[in-house]
Formats: C-alpha cells, sequence, structure tokens
C-alpha cells in the first residue's frame, strides 16, 4: 500500500495526531495542578485543526476513491472544527467540577473521536467508508450522552441515543444491500453510472427509502425524531449543544452530497419526500416546542425545526444549495451555542435545573446574560439584523431556486413557520424582561471561558450577516 496516501487527508490526519497529544497529556498528568493547563492545550490544538482546515486545498483523493474531498467539503470541516473549538472553550468550567475532572481526558479524546467519524464520513466516496466514519462518529457521542450517568438522566439518554442509533445503522446497512445488489459496486461514482442506466428501478428506490430512513434519524427529521428530546434533556449541557450543532451539520451535509452525487439520476423520487419530510419536521418541531416547560427539551424540538430548514437547501439540488446548507450551518452553530452557554451558565448557579421559569426575571439580576441570549434567539428566529435572517434567505433562494409550484408551497410553509418559531423564541424573552419572579436568579459572573465563548458566539451571530466575506467565502467553495 502506498502510506503517502494519508497525506491527502489532511485535516484527519491532525485530528489523529491531536488525538494522541491528548491521550499521552491525560496519561501523564495525574495531580490536580499539572491539568490547569490541559483545557487551554486542547484548545489550541483544536484551533490548529481550524486553521488546518480552512487553508485551501486541492480536491483530492485516496485508497482507489473510498475518500474523497473537495473545497466545499473542507469548508464544513472548518465550520464544524471551529464549532468543536467553541464547545471546548465553555465545557471547561462544567468539566473543572470534583464529579467530572477526572473524566476531563475521556471527555477530549471521545469529541475529537467523533469529529474525525464525521470528517471521514463527509469524504467517503465510498458507502461502506461512509458506513464507518457514521459509526465512529455514532458511538464515541453515546458515551458523551451518558457521561454524566449518575446526574440527572444522563444514563437513559444515552440508552435511548444508542439504541436508535443501533436501530437506524440497521435499517441503513439493509439500504445499502439493496442498493449493492442493484448496482453491483459500493463506490458513489459507479452506483450513480448504474442508476444512469434506469435498471433494477424497484430495488434502487427501495435501497434509498431505507438509506434516507436511517440518516433521517441522525438529523432528527420526523418521523425520525422520537429520541432527541429525551437525549437532548439527559445529556450534559456542554454535550447538547455539540451533538445539537456540529452532528446535525456533518449528517445533513453528507446526505445532501450523497443525494446530489449518488441519487441524481432519480432526482425526483426523492424530492418528492424531501418536500413531505421537510414540512413535517420544520411544523411538528415548532408545535412541539410551544409546549415545553424545560429549556433543554424546548432546544430539542428547536433543534428538530431547525433540521427542516437546513434540509431546504438540500432541494434546491445545485451548488446554490450547497452553500446555503454549509452557511445555515455556520449561522446555526454560534447561535446556539450561545444558548447553551447561557443555558449552562444558569444550570450551574441554579442547583442543576433547566426549567423554564427559572429565567424569569433574569434580565432584572443579569442584564447582559440576557441581552446576549436574546440575540442567540432573534438569530434562531430569523429576525433582522441578526445572521440567522441572512442564512434562511439563502435556504428559501436556494429551494425557491426549482421553480415548481410544489416547491413555493413547501417555501410558503416553512415562511410560516418562521412566525411561529418566533412565536416560542420570544416566550423565553418574555420570561427574562417581561415575568416577575418572587425569587429571580441572583446576580452571578461568568467564568473567563464562557465569556470567550460567548464573545465568539455573540461576534458571530452580529457579523456573519452583515459580512459577506463569509458567504463568498463559502459559495466560492461550492
Amino acid at each position: 500500500m502506498n502510506y503517502s496516501q494519508f497525506l491527502n487527508m489532511i485535516p484527519e490526519a491532525t485530528l489523529m495526531a491531536i488525538l494522541i497529544i491528548v491521550f499521552i497529556a491525560d496519561f501523564a498528568s495525574s495531580r490536580k495542578s499539572e491539568r490547569r493547563w490541559f483545557n487551554p492545550l486542547v484548545c489550541l490544538l483544536m484551533l490548529v485543526q481550524v486553521v488546518v482546515s480552512v487553508v485551501p486545498q486541492e480536491p483530492t483523493s485516496a485508497f482507489g476513491g473510498m475518500y474523497v474531498t473537495t473545497s466545499a467539503v473542507n469548508v464544513m470541516k472548518a465550520i464544524l472544527a471551529a464549532g468543536t473549538l467553541i464547545v471546548l472553550i465553555q465545557g471547561r468550567k462544567w468539566l473543572s467540577r470534583p464529579d467530572t475532572c477526572f473524566k476531563e481526558g475521556e471527555f477530549y479524546m471521545l469529541v475529537i473521536s467523533t469529529l474525525l467519524g464525521m470528517n471521514m464520513m463527509m469524504s467517503s466516496g465510498h458507502f461502506l467508508m461512509f458506513y464507518l466514519g457514521l459509526e465512529m462518529a455514532s458511538v464515541p457521542m453515546a458515551c458523551l450522552v451518558a457521561l454524566d450517568k449518575y446526574r440527572h438522566n444522563s444514563a437513559e439518554g444515552a440508552a435511548k441515543f444508542i439504541l436508535t442509533a443501533t436501530f437506524s445503522s440497521g435499517v441503513m446497512l439493509y439500504g445499502i444491500s439493496f442498493l449493492y445488489g442493484a448496482a453491483g459496486t459500493l463506490y458513489f461514482d459507479d452506483v450513480a453510472a448504474v442508476f444512469m442506466a434506469r435498471q433494477n428501478l424497484t430495488m434502487i428506490i427501495m435501497g434509498m427509502v431505507f438509506f434516507f430512513s436511517g440518516l433521517g434519524f441522525k438529523i432528527s427529521l420526523v418521523p425520525f425524531h422520537f429520541w432527541t428530546a429525551d437525549t437532548y434533556q439527559g445529556a450534559p449541557t456542554t454535550v447538547t449543544g455539540y451533538l445539537s450543532v456540529v452532528s446535525k451539520g456533518a449528517a445533513a451535509f453528507t446526505l445532501m452530497a450523497i443525494l446530489m452525487k449518488v441519487f441524481a439520476p432519480i432526482t425526483e423520487y426523492w424530492t418528492h419526500v424531501l418536500y413531505v419530510l421537510v414540512v413535517l419536521t420544520i411544523t411538528v418541531g415548532n408545535l412541539f416546542a410551544i409546549r415545553q416547560k424545560d429549556l433543554k427539551r424546548f432546544m430539542a424540538f428547536s433543534s428538530i425545526s431547525q433540521a427542516g430548514y437546513i434540509m431546504l437547501a438540500v432541494i434546491g439540488n445545485s451548488s446554490l444549495g450547497v452553500a446555503a446548507l454549509s452557511y445555515y450551518v455556520l449561522v446555526y452553530v454560534v447561535a446556539n451555542l450561545a444558548v447553551f452557554a447561557v443555558i449552562g451558565v444558569v444550570e450551574e448557579n441554579n442547583g442543576g435545573t433547566t426549567d423554564m421559569d427559572s429565567y424569569n426575571g433574569l434580565y432584572s439580576t443579569n442584564p447582559k446574560l440576557s441581552l446576549l441570549m436574546t440575540f442567540a434567539l432573534f438569530s434562531l428566529a430569523g429576525i433582522p439584523p441578526f445572521a440567522g435572517m441572512f442564512s434562511k434567505f439563502f435556504v428559501f433562494m436556494a429551494a425557491a431556486q426549482q421553480g415548481s409550484p410544489l416547491t413555493y408551497f413547501v417555501v410558503f410553509i416553512a415562511l410560516v413557520n418562521t412566525v411561529v418559531s418566533l412565536y416560542y423564541y420570544l416566550l423565553i424573552v418574555k420570561a427574562m424582561y417581561i415575568k416577575k419572579s418572587d425569587a429571580p436568579l441572583p446576580t452571578f459572573k461568568s467564568d473567563a471561558n464562557t465569556k470567550l465563548a460567548l464573545a465568539i458566539c455573540t461576534a458571530g451571530i452580529l457579523l456573519f450577516g452583515v459580512c459577506s466575506f463569509f458567504y463568498d467565502w463559502i459559495e466560492c467553495a461550492a
């Protein structure tokens, strides 16, 4: 084997090096005084990973086409690495607790392992490579969800996650077996060439349905979303933030790439399925979010609705759709992680509860935190001039590019649901600014890492929309 092919996998090779360094550092440091530099070291290494992913790289392949990367894939890797960096920064306070400090090394290694699996999944040119990358991301993620197994419902959330992941993986493998039976190969390009001839069409459609269903679980599309709320509520807040943005973004981008590469010859079949799933996902996510009283469950259904908006870009089935999806994920990362950073701070100072009533009168005692939370919620709702408005605009524009009456109807339903989402996001704003509480949360100060994470996220919320450089960079790669 020609080992020089690993040089074509620079982001993955860098992640492997980071994983080894973190393992050695965790093994070598035992006393608490020796671990003060642990989080800064890991954050510095992840910053290097972001820089490596941002550096332009020519489209390359390795191992006979099983690994394929393009400029658009590298952009998404950079976005997910940046999201992971923010998660690592804001997780330091939680990891310094007496009951979690001894798990700090495991947390970093599990996070890096999931990111490595997502990178392999997005760069796959073969269904077997895709499946291995998916499992590399899913199994460590279940361990992350269960990291606080003696607190709250972490073990229950992890059990539901791993059972759902196992079932969805089985369904996906069943679909891949249909595709292999119809095409006689698992390489994306070869499978697409066979599909172009429209032979074994029934088997192809069956394989596509099962494959789509399996990946739908990972993205939390309706009706494959039932695990989401319990897992989000049970997982540690830092892990919930990571799961809601990084994992979802990687799965959505991979689904779009496979639909456009492999299933392009049968576009008329999967687009109609996607229309139904998008409408159901956005609508059901919004309606169930209104009923929630726990903020982490609330954000779970919000993320389900956001997954529907992300998949709107897939309907575009064009380079504009790829750019719109990547840009939406970029904006969604900073807005959602800002919300979870605030949730984590309030949870830490409120006895570990995430009840929405805890936010009543928060502005009177913690005005800065309330203001940043409002910015993030307004961005998620798509209110101008925040970046979320621009990301939704580009997603709608990509979907409407199809030009069919049915597409316009789906976009219209999504626009109506934007008004519904504005209503339930304003419920939290109302609690912070208008509702009074007999015993509001006391004034407290956030730690330096949380302030840094919130500063990065707020800068993204304010700048990603008004500075066209970010969208131009993504569009150029797409």
